[in-house]
């Protein structure tokens, strides 16, 4: 699954917003907490734990970023959860004051969820693009 969406802000600062987690439930319909187990910076290396609501289950998951190009790109990886996820986010700059945030989330669920996986999908993926929308939303009435 994958979501992109220009956002009408500088790009270091939506990077530093979108690479720090603890600030994902203020935009993540579902996310319920997420906090950093690892001492910052944020670099490769560093993990955080979050807890999720999906289907009236809530999901706890573990992280560590594997990927880290300052002002660019993180990329992190679960070490502990229902099913194994890979998450990317980019931000490019487009403009002057303007940048493109593009996010893309691997995982396919094991159990039940995989069982479900033709319903949960398209749900998982609507809910990840109004994710986005509701980042662009927060970010430019900051501004």
């Amino acid at each position: 699954m994958s979501s992109s969406v220009e956002i009408h802000r500088l790009a270091e600062e939506v990077f530093a917003f979108v690479s720090d987690m603890e600030h994902n439930p203020r935009w993540q319909k579902g996310m319920k907490s997420c906090r950093w187990t690892s001492q910052p910076p944020i670099g490769v290396g560093s993990t955080y734990a979050q807890v999720a609501g999906f289907l009236g289950r809530e999901i706890e998951t573990a992280f560590e970023v594997v990927e880290f190009e300052p002002g660019e790109r993180i990329r992190i990886t679960s070490t502990k959860g229902t099913f194994p996820l890979d998450i990317t986010r980019n931000v490019e700059a487009v403009s002057s004051g303007s940048c493109r945030v593009r996010a893309v989330i691997k995982g396919e669920p094991g159990g039940l969820l995989g069982v479900l996986a033709p319903v949960t999908k398209p749900l998982a993926n609507r809910s990840i693009q109004k994710d986005y929308r509701r980042l662009k939303e927060l970010l430019e009435r900051a501004h």
